[in-house]
């Protein structure tokens, strides 16, 4: 939660449905940036 807030502490949208679609923007965010700091691991055989 504390992540998602440095997105920005309130939402822009008016709108209930446009609230939804601001979150879920910012939650793929934050999902593109977890993947990007991800290490893959490889099995080495």
């Amino acid at each position: 939660m504390h992540c998602l807030k440095l997105l920005g502490q309130r939402l822009m949208a008016r709108h209930f449905d446009r609230q939804v679609a601001e979150l879920q923007v910012r939650i793929a965010v934050l999902n593109g940036y977890t993947a990007l700091s991800r290490a893959e691991n490889e099995a080495i055989a």
